[in-house]
């Protein structure tokens, strides 16, 4: 008999926050909770965890630490689910939403119905390194367009409401320059008129 075919005898809900990461263990056949807890968000301490236990499915949320977890924890031989947390209305809209009640009802769910998560998946780290090269870039190149047209729609000249001091009928704009380039004439430099 296969034993990747074989179903789970536990499943986990992990809630991963930025320092601690609470955890729910739930017998797949009762449902009881069987461990709850807090650990370091961590590779190290996902490691120390969950790298001597038997195969699990394991439930998280998508997120900032979800992408390395996920490989962290799959590479100790688990079934990884990372939830869409977009589409988990009973997580997000939860009145009694807490670290750990976020935990149980992931694992609750990956216990009942893995379809339930609308599970992703994530990129390669390889592929994930060079999207976040193309980002930045993006992001790079968005600050430059910024700083070479800084507010084009502010250097239109204002208008004669605009002005609370203007004269009523009064012209806004400066006086017209008498400069030969805005007359029309061609622009003779200085140093040449004199040469005449």
């Amino acid at each position: 008999m296969d034993s990747s075919k074989v179903q789970p005898k536990l499943t986990a809900g992990l809630d991963i926050g930025d320092k601690y990461s609470y955890l729910c263990l739930i017998d797949q056949e009762s449902g009881q909770v069987i461990e709850e807890g807090r650990l370091s968000t961590t590779p190290e301490a996902f490691r120390r965890r969950f790298a001597s236990e038997q195969p699990m499915r394991i439930a998280i949320e998508a997120g900032t630490h979800s992408p390395w977890a996920s490989r962290v924890l799959e590479g100790c031989g688990h079934e990884m689910l990372v939830a869409n947390a977009r589409k988990l209305r009973l997580i997000y809209s939860n009145k009694r939403k807490t670290d750990e009640v976020d935990a149980e009802n992931l694992a609750r769910l990956a216990r009942l119905d893995p379809k339930l998560l609308y599970p992703l998946k994530h990129r390669g780290q390889e592929c994930q390194a060079h999207m976040a090269i193309v980002r930045s870039r993006e992001a790079l190149v968005g600050c430059r367009t910024q700083l070479v047209n800084p507010g084009y729609e502010e250097r239109s000249s204002p208008s004669a409401e605009g002005c609370p001091s203007a004269p009523q009928g009064a012209s806004t704009r400066g006086p017209q320059s008498t400069s030969p380039r805005h007359s029309g004439q061609p622009w003779v430099p200085s140093w040449s008129r004199s040469a005449r």
